[in-house]
């Protein structure tokens, strides 16, 4: 029997699906499984980084050897990092059978919902995500939903563009089936959501439907228009990311604010590289994203940040 140790470098504020696989796996090995520290000795260390932010853990561990992954490590600089120190190795993914793993819910009892995968890869091929490079330039199914839901009353799918994928309706269908309720989490295409589709989106238990409006040179105005006239869904359940800070102008930006806000949808402003973005970039996040603000200010031009 193996002692595995578990290091969730983001912190504790969203489960790691990675480590929970891993920690299913290796509980089904026999082996056991805890948060590590560095009063103990472990046979194998997993640290898993998702976000490029996040500062790197340099706690001093006991391991004979330590794998590190995820999307906030730089794997270009894996081999040299392999020369540096020969006990330390970085993963670019899960290997077949621990990505098949039902998550370990256990290790993070404070979130009672279930979360996972169905599809993997997105067409976009959009220049700020990853996920076409890292994951394929397609959609394609990866798993159904008995794969990682036990029961939840809330299902967190963390899918890039399930929509995407050609067995889109027989998940969406498996969806339906659970009568959970269903969280986006990363949005949907609105280009992709033709009537069928809607129908079936409407079938579900969705507090909110997040979408996505990223590149200012796309006007998806009809796409929207369409959605809302075919649900019937109001401005509290239609929610859009705009994304900010990358190749749009400010003017750009207020443009696809404006026009959410006519169409009946919700923004919220996500900025890119948040560090480089401007003052001005700042003060709009602030009065999109603050919904006090955003109610009581119509336009951005009269908004004072020295106010609020």
């Amino acid at each position: 029997m193996s002692k595995i140790g578990l290091v969730d470098v983001d912190s504790h504020n969203f489960p790691n699906l990675p480590l929970m696989k891993l920690s299913a796996h290796h509980k089904a090995l026999g082996d056991s499984v805890e948060w590590a520290n560095g009063f103990e000795h472990y046979d194998c260390i997993y640290m898993s980084k998702i976000f490029t932010f996040t500062p790197d853990d340099n706690n001093c561990y006991n391991a004979d050897v330590i794998y590190q992954g995820g999307t906030g490590y730089d794997m270009s600089l894996a081999e040299r990092f392999l020369l540096k120190n020969h006990k330390i190795h970085r993963i670019a993914s899960l290997p077949d059978d621990v990505e098949r793993c039902c998550p370990d819910y256990t290790l993070y009892p404070q979130y009672g919902e279930a979360y996972g995968f169905l599809t993997r890869g997105c067409p976009r091929s959009c220049a700020f995500c990853i996920v076409s490079e890292k994951e394929g330039r397609y959609s394609r199914r990866v798993a159904d939903l008995s794969g990682f839901w036990r029961g939840q009353r809330e299902i967190k799918l963390l899918d890039a563009n399930l929509l995407a994928c050609r067995e889109r309706e027989v998940l969406l269908q498996q969806l339906i089936d659970s009568g959970a309720w269903i969280d986006f989490t990363q949005g949907l295409d609105i280009r992709l959501t033709d009537a069928g589709i809607t129908k079936m989106i409407t079938a579900m238990k969705v507090k909110l439907v997040h979408f996505a409006w990223d590149n200012p040179n796309e006007d998806l105005s009809k796409h929207f228009t369409d959605f809302k006239v075919r649900t019937g869904f109001d401005v509290r359940k239609l929610q859009v990311y705009v994304l900010v800070n990358f190749d749009s102008t400010h003017e750009q930006d207020l443009y696809r604010i404006y026009k959410l806000r006519e169409l009946g949808y919700t923004p919220y402003v996500m900025i890119y590289e948040k560090e480089t973005a401007p003052q001005k970039t700042r003060h709009l996040a602030r009065w999109v994203n603050s919904k006090i603000i955003w109610r009581s200010c119509p336009r951005f031009e009269d908004y004072d940040p020295k106010r609020g």
